[in-house]
């Protein structure tokens, strides 16, 4: 197990105490232990242990995760928590404290009885439970009933991991793999599906499984392919499969559905027979199928990853021997959307140019908010100033081995004008402009207010384009091939902004922005050491809209971006 997948657990602990309202001082520890070992890329929980400083209850907790890949505390917790009140957690806006208050002022226990309580009055009846809490409550009920079940990437990301590690430790199982939504990287996912490969009978596998601590309900006992839903109200679907099943099942349960649909007849085709998901020849001899590259070039097609199974193009391409070499880690050189102690981030200079050389990167742009982000404690002029004699301290220091750039993420207004204005834009080396108010403009209004921004010849990048929330907030009304089709005109780029709650772009309009030749700025939006992590979150989205390194901003060196931001700017002067 990681130290990231053990800081999710710590960190619902945490929640579920406060819940329950056992909150007797004793979540702070798994609180503060789920953050510092959140914000370790790439260790593993037995590193993290090693070095790590503890509380007597969390390390216990932490030698059971590494032991047994899981923990009877949260177990125990989700088991005595009931469902409704966890199901609330998921509303937006709605912390475990609050809920627990609704929980012991009104004795609520489910989603329904909350809304109840939202309409008749009891819920505004209670102390602190003012008109505008009790508004949010009510639209946060709504945006949870119109997107089920889903969640976040990395809420599904880190309960998926939990789980390989449980199963794939259990008697007769010899492999496990993820498969479904979340394999192809989808912004949202509502259920886990996983493949798991079988030593022993896979029905005796599956029932097995199906007495997991923390499962309250099985569907399809008795079968290979069974459902547990957990306290928590997580559900995953489990494939169990004999190992001459397992490519073939995983390649089905991935999807999508067409692509799947398309490949299997491109099999057929070629005579060969697909029958409990193994293939047979024409003369009905199993063929050995070790990968899911081998069913592809059984099918007479190059291997396709999965972010790309999307029936979007995806099979043409692949048959024409087109498909893109897609984005991978290693490209990235840098970051620059990332917030500092000067606006609404966590962090220090220092620190965070620390934070990303550890991660391998070899610049950092900092671009904190500019004066009209009053909520995100936007920079005024002074404060710029001392951030770039911080920025020059500290690049004095790093020089020859890494280098913080100097940004701005400035507020695109109402009127289209980009805040700060010309003098004091004129200090950065590169500018992302951003919409953070007005979002209820018509799609005339907002386009013209974004467009007339990428006017201004200081701005290099327009962020997050749409201004989506995640399972939160709709995009704003927008034209993006408009956007998309002037960026193109005035060399300017768009953010794939990385943030698990944005990833905005969306993945569909990469792949436009990559038609029309706009670079994209892969940014994580960090607002901490953690945040810088976003990064790969974005390179999925990035792949899954057929982006590669040439496609993207940061995988210049910092010489080469900064070359991108003042050819712009000469350009936008040249033509004035």
């Amino acid at each position: 197990m990681d130290a990231r997948a053990a800081a999710h657990v710590l960190a619902e602990i945490a929640t579920l105490r406060q819940l329950r309202g056992e909150d007797d001082g004793e979540s702070a520890p798994f609180d503060a232990a789920s953050k510092q070992l959140g914000a370790q890329l790439t260790r593993s929980l037995a590193e993290a242990l090693a070095d790590g400083v503890f509380a007597p209850l969390v390390r216990a907790v932490l030698d059971e995760l590494l032991s047994d890949g899981d923990s009877s505390l949260l177990d125990d917790l989700r088991e005595a928590t009931p469902e409704g009140l966890q199901e609330m957690l998921r509303v937006p806006g709605l912390g475990p404290t609050t809920i627990q208050r609704v929980h012991a002022g009104l004795g609520i226990e489910t989603l329904q009885e909350l809304e109840d309580a939202v309409r008749d009055g009891r819920l505004a009846a209670l102390p602190r439970f003012g008109p505008r809490l009790v508004e949010r409550v009510r639209n946060g009920i709504m945006q949870l009933r119109a997107t089920g079940a889903s969640v976040l990437l990395p809420h599904a990301d880190a309960e998926a991991h939990r789980l390989l590690h449980v199963i794939g430790s259990h008697d007769g199982v010899s492999r496990v793999a993820l498969a479904g939504t979340l394999r192809r990287r989808m912004e949202t996912v509502n259920e886990l599906a996983l493949v798991v490969e079988c030593t022993l009978q896979p029905i005796a596998v599956a029932a097995s499984l199906a007495h997991l601590r923390g499962v309250q309900r099985v569907v399809g006992s008795g079968t290979r392919v069974i459902s547990l839903h957990f306290a928590d109200a997580t559900t995953v679907t489990l494939h169990c499969v004999r190992p001459t099943q397992f490519a073939m099942t995983l390649f089905r349960t991935t999807g999508n559905a067409e692509h799947v649909r398309d490949v299997l007849q491109r099999l057929v085709d070629r005579r060969y027979r697909i029958a409990d998901d193994e293939v047979r020849d024409a003369d009905g001899a199993i063929v050995p199928i070790a990968d899911e590259q081998r069913l592809y070039a059984l099918a007479g097609l190059p291997f396709i990853a999965p972010e790309l199974r999307e029936m979007q193009g995806e099979l043409a391409a692949a048959t024409a021997g087109a498909l893109p070499a897609l984005l991978e880690s290693s490209d990235i050189r840098g970051v620059l959307h990332c917030h500092s102690l000067y606006s609404d981030g966590g962090f220090g200079i220092s620190d965070l140019a620390l934070a990303a050389m550890a991660r391998g990167w070899s610049y950092l742009g900092i671009s904190d908010h500019s004066r009209s982000a009053l909520n995100a404690h936007g920079m005024a002029a002074d404060a710029v100033r001392q951030q770039h004699d911080e920025i020059d301290a500290v690049n004095a220091t790093l020089v020859g081995r890494f280098r913080v750039l100097k940004g701005v993420e400035a507020d695109i207004l109402p009127c289209g004008t980009v805040d700060f204005g010309a003098p004091l834009l004129d200090r950065f080396e590169y500018v992302i402009a951003s919409v953070h108010t007005r979002f209820g403009m018509n799609a005339t209004q907002m386009t013209d207010r974004v467009l007339k921004a990428m006017e201004d010849p200081h701005v290099t990048i327009i962020g997050h384009p749409t201004g989506r929330l995640l399972l939160t907030r709709e995009p704003y009304a927008i034209d993006i091939p408009r956007v998309l089709q002037r960026a193109a005109q005035l060399g300017v780029a768009v953010e794939l902004n990385a943030d698990p709650h944005r990833l905005d772009l969306d993945w569909r309009s990469c792949r436009a922005a990559r038609a029309a030749g706009v670079q994209v700025e892969l940014g994580p939006d960090a607002h901490s050491i953690a945040g810088l992590d976003h990064v790969a979150l974005g390179i999925s989205m990035a792949r899954k809209g057929w982006l590669g390194a040439p496609d993207v901003l940061n995988t210049r060196s910092a010489d080469d971006v900064l070359a991108f931001a003042r050819r712009r700017r000469a350009a936008a002067l040249a033509t004035a």
